[in-house]
């Protein structure tokens, strides 16, 4: 990783445990990617994307064996985030817990800044 980030992107314990089985399950992807995206109720919403495709500039996120590949552009909306795996009544899901986010819909993948 040749980016310092302004403040740490973190991936919590639960979301490495997510992303190791799910990656157990493929063959031929090593990483979860997650990307910052025009769109969604609030006005950004995150994508996530298993690959084995890295490019030069990505930010490498590695915890308790996952692998999370992000853009820079993506970093930029991200600084700070904790990428967190929830299962509770209301399902299983990857969410992100962004500081720079001032508004969010229910889902937890559209946000503002």
């Amino acid at each position: 990783m040749s980016e310092t980030l302004a403040a740490p992107i973190t991936v919590s314990d639960a979301a490495a445990r997510r992303i190791v089985a799910i990656l157990a399950k493929t063959h031929d992807d090593d990483a979860l990617r997650i990307s910052v995206e025009g769109g969604g109720c609030s006005g950004f919403s995150y994508k996530f994307d298993l690959t084995h495709e890295r490019e030069d500039d990505d930010v490498v996120i590695e915890h308790a064996g996952a692998r999370v590949l992000i853009d820079p552009v993506s970093v930029g909306f991200m600084d700070g985030a904790v990428i967190d795996f929830v299962d509770d009544l209301m399902g299983q899901s990857f969410q992100i817990r962004n500081p720079n986010a001032v508004a969010s819909c229910g889902c937890g993948t559209s946000f503002a800044v």
